[in-house]
């Protein structure tokens, strides 16, 4: 195998997991949110006697800090950001976070992994 298609497979292979894994991590995140909001949600209207989940007096209705994030996590998910950004004008802002890190994600697979795995095989084949 030549030095270039191996380099190729290895950056295809790293760039792959490295969106994966943010990708992970913001799942994980948005779920243990999702679930101690409801939790909380859930506290506080049977305290409250039963209130409207849209009643502004609620502690849901005012918005979530943003949680603390760690070195790691940040050079993670900076690192994410900057191997996805070709695809920034295929998703609407609009749409909500999962739609777009979820095609963020499927793209970046296609793209990194797909295309070059076959084009580190098509360098082999030829040398």
């Amino acid at each position: 195998m030549s030095v270039f298609a191996r380099l190729l497979r290895i950056a295809s292979i790293v760039i792959c997991l490295i969106v994966v894994a943010s990708f992970l991590t913001f799942a994980i995140n948005q779920t243990k949110t999702a679930s101690a909001g409801q939790s909380e949600a859930l506290t506080t209207g049977a305290s409250k006697g039963g209130s409207a989940p849209g009643s502004p007096s609620g502690t849901a209705a005012t918005p979530a800090a943003k949680p603390h994030r760690s070195a790691a996590r940040k050079a993670l998910d900076e690192t994410s950001n900057a191997l996805t950004s070709p695809f920034d004008g295929i998703v609407s802002a609009s749409s909500g976070e999962w739609a777009i890190r979820t095609v963020k994600l499927l793209l970046t697979l296609l793209v990194y992994g797909f295309a070059l795995g076959y084009l580190a095989r098509a360098v082999r084949v030829r040398v």
